[in-house]
């Protein structure tokens, strides 16, 4: 064939078969939330039209005769039968496939009856590369959200704990609070110094509680703010004894700084003191007179690890994961006695520490626990963190 008329019959091909797809494709748009059978006939059926027309511009320009022309239109119908059959054939299992995973994710994240969350149900594995790789991402999204779930009906027991707590405990000094108003009021005290006296001391416990609860509301809405700077813990650790050496003078407890290295880290000294003397507090708290308490410092191969050893006779080990929830307060050995707090402290402490990218945990030893602050030996960029 000659190169002009090989270029005339790709070019009258190629125009015959361009108006065809854009017929079909114009079809195809009009034909809104289509089902995907529908979408891949459409795709065969404008696939061997596009073939016939250019067949059939091709055999008019040629001039062929119209026998030649009937077979050759023969030919393209049984052709397209075919092709539409096969892709009827070759798309039933991609359409079960997409029906299935539609199945799976209008289940995901349903409940059931008794309010709790339905399990997922993961389709068949799917022989399509693009649906497989769907279905393994609702899986893992099912799990996030089982995950998410889990921690926010965590999230609403604690509060409601808190709550109840709370009001305990402010429902106790506030009564006692009004007794001795009324006393001094109607002049029956018969101490009204010691009334004054015991009126200061609830006072500042009541104003500790309202601190910690402001500071761990900082916390938990992730406004808490550090200002990083590079300090040795040494100093830290220093300043946390000094502020709690009057409270553990007063309880004959013993405060001791075992092997204490001056590692540097970079920490908000303010948020981290606070930390520090939170569970020197806690720890003097549940040491009976007598008692010691020791801190130390050591390097880790990847952080710095503080350690608070208390001799509080040990946590139960169902409630060691427990220790750090928000008002939890423990039973028997570690239940405060009338200057405990509201169970804020420790949360308090891992959200500081976690703030500085850090860990605290806490483990059973001889006699009593040891709570183990591990901070990175890189510390975080200075900025907002929660």
């Amino acid at each position: 064939m000659p190169l002009d008329d090989f270029l005339l019959v790709c070019l009258i091909a190629s125009l015959c078969g361009l108006v065809v797809t854009v017929v079909g494709m114009g079809a195809l748009r009009l034909a809104r939330h289509r089902p995907l059978s529908v979408a891949l006939a459409a795709v065969s059926v404008v696939t061997v039209a596009a073939m016939a027309a250019g067949t059939v511009g091709v055999a008019q320009a040629m001039f062929l005769s119209s026998h030649d022309l009937t077979v050759m239109m023969v030919v393209c119908g049984v052709a397209a039968v075919l092709a539409v059959g096969v892709a009827a054939v070759l798309g039933r299992p991609v359409v079960a496939d997409v029906r299935a995973l539609q199945r799976a994710a209008h289940g995901l994240g349903s409940a059931s009856s008794d309010g709790e969350p339905a399990a997922y149900q993961p389709p068949r594995p799917s022989s399509i590369a693009e649906l497989a790789d769907l279905s393994s991402e609702l899986e893992r999204t099912s799990a996030r959200l089982t995950e998410a779930r889990a921690r926010e009906r965590a999230v609403e027991q604690s509060r409601r704990e808190l709550i109840a707590w709370i009001s305990h405990d402010l429902r106790t000094p506030l009564a006692g609070l009004r007794a001795m108003a009324e006393s001094l009021e109607d002049g029956v005290a018969a101490d009204p110094a010691r009334y004054h006296r015991r009126i200061r001391v609830e006072v500042d416990r009541l104003s500790g509680m309202v601190d910690d609860l402001f500071e761990l509301s900082r916390i938990q809405a992730g406004a808490l703010q550090l200002s990083l700077s590079r300090v040795s813990l040494y100093d830290l650790v220093g300043d946390a004894l000094a502020g709690t050496e009057v409270l553990a003078r007063s309880r004959s407890v013993r405060l001791e700084g075992g092997a204490i290295e001056p590692v540097p880290v970079r920490v908000d000294s303010k948020e981290m003191s606070r930390a520090l003397t939170n569970l020197l507090v806690n720890a003097i708290r549940h040491t009976p007179s007598d008692g010691a308490v020791v801190v130390g410092v050591e390097s880790a191969p990847d952080a710095v690890v503080v350690t608070v050893t208390d001799a509080c006779g040990g946590i139960p080990e169902d409630d060691l994961h427990r220790v750090f929830d928000t008002g939890w307060r423990g039973s028997h050995a570690r239940t405060p006695g009338p200057d405990g707090g509201a169970g804020l402290g420790l949360a308090i402490v891992r959200g500081i520490v976690e703030a500085h990218r850090g860990s605290v945990g806490v483990v059973n030893v001889t006699g009593g626990c040891r709570f183990e602050v591990r901070l990175p030996v890189q510390g975080p960029h200075v900025g907002a963190l929660a």
